[in-house]
């Protein structure tokens, strides 16, 4: 029921919606790593941690935050999978309201909620800004996602863009979408959406407390940094950092930082999103 009053609640809330269309920005691995080689502030749209590091927590929590730091080579076997080609669909599959419209679980999933407002269309466009002929709708009005929406990746993966909680969520958010999280048997990681302006919010932190109940793996992944003041932004990654540390048993300890318009963190995530589908077997010794 504390979820349902989330899913329903009528305020707007702070931040605004999905930025403008992500794919202007440096979307191919190439791109990114010349557009860093460019600039004297060094790395930040690959790993864009690295650039808020010497400021967060020392010691232990320090080290949590490089769990997952693959190389080149990770990298870019991981943007394969996002870009379509010969043998190789990379698109929309099917909607569904209910589980037994879902397509049936073959393949590994991987599923993204979040906030009605928090950027979720926006950043599973600029996932898949490599095959252009995927249509992901992006709605500058929040909740204009109401179904569950599959995507597949070749024969490797499929991912979900959920609902959103909050405003303008659609009346069965709650049957639809923890339904799916209790039953979908194939799903292999939730990525939660934080909004990188204004931080987690209290329906984020039910959201949170539906995840940790259903005993789901999650990882939390903040958007909108460009968006953000890299004082605001650092704010909130400790905020968050802690949250996760004592408050959190199924979260994934690193905190994944994006940005949908610059691309900033994109190749990183995608790389996340083929190791825990299984399809990255050697990102560790990459």
């Amino acid at each position: 029921m504390r979820l349902l009053r989330a899913a329903r609640g009528r305020g707007r809330g702070p931040g605004a919606g999905p930025g403008a269309g992500p794919r202007a920005g440096p979307a191919a691995l190439s791109q990114a790593l010349r557009l860093e080689r460019s600039r004297r502030s060094g790395s930040a749209l690959v790993f864009p941690l690295q650039g808020l590091a010497r400021c967060l927590l020392p010691g232990a929590e320090a080290a949590a935050l490089g769990l997952f730091q693959p190389g080149l080579a990770a990298l870019r076997s991981a943007e394969r999978l996002f870009a379509a080609g010969p043998g190789h669909a990379v698109g929309y599959l099917s909607s569904a309201v209910r589980m037994e419209h879902a397509p049936p679980p073959a393949l590994p999933e991987v599923c993204f909620i979040g906030r009605s407002n928090v950027g979720k269309s926006s950043l599973i466009r600029a996932l898949f800004a490599l095959s252009p002929a995927v249509e992901v709708r992006v709605s500058k009005t929040p909740g204009h996602t109401k179904k569950m929406n599959f995507f597949k990746v070749g024969k490797y993966f499929t991912l979900v863009d959920m609902p959103g909680y909050g405003y303008r969520a659609p009346e069965d958010f709650v049957e639809m979408v923890e339904t799916y999280l209790q039953k979908r048997q194939n799903l292999k990681r939730t990525f939660l959406l934080v909004d990188g302006v204004v931080g987690l919010q209290k329906t984020d932190h039910i959201a949170v407390e539906m995840l940790e109940e259903f005993g789901i793996p999650y990882v939390m992944v903040l958007t909108k940094i460009d968006r953000a003041s890299k004082g605001l932004l650092l704010k909130n990654v400790l905020g968050i950092q802690e949250f996760v540390k004592e408050k959190t048993q199924g979260c994934f300890p690193q905190l994944f930082l994006v940005s949908s318009v610059e691309f900033s963190g994109i190749h990183l995530l995608r790389c996340f999103i083929a190791h825990v589908t299984g399809n990255l077997p050697t990102v560790e010794d990459s």
